[in-house]
């Protein structure tokens, strides 16, 4: 069976990891997701993640960050949807909680934050907004 939105899967399997106060969760593999889990990993979110198995059974394995023993991420969204696709400008890039989260942003010189994105002067999809 094929999946419309693998990018709200792999962030509602990190949420519901965190739920459940899981140390790490395994996803299927795409070069966007492991674009997604590097820009998390620069950016604090998760400890590191590693893309294990071959060619069609990759694994995208995230190890989970908490901070006295509650989750560093408090919320995490899709935002850009198979439904609906947003897309923004370098000077329209929106904030999130005033600048105490981030959005990723898919741009055509890759997956960056939305900071980044607005200091590079390009605009994309907005995938995600986390906080």
């Amino acid at each position: 069976m094929s999946m419309s939105d693998p990018v709200a899967d792999m962030l509602t399997r990190i949420r519901n990891a965190h739920m459940v106060d899981k140390k790490e969760v395994n996803i299927p593999a795409s070069n966007l997701k492991s674009a997604i889990a590097s820009v998390m990993q620069q950016e604090g979110y998760i400890e590191s993640f590693s893309v294990d198995g071959e060619a069609a059974a990759k694994t995208l394995t995230i190890k989970l960050k908490y901070y006295d023993d509650k989750p560093v991420i408090d919320s995490l969204q899709r935002i850009s949807k198979p439904s609906l696709r947003v897309y923004v400008k370098s000077t329209e890039m929106p904030s999130v909680m005033n600048g105490l989260g981030i959005v990723i942003v898919s741009t055509p010189k890759g997956v960056m934050t939305g900071q980044n994105a607005a200091a590079e002067n390009v605009g994309g999809e907005v995938l995600c907004s986390i906080s």
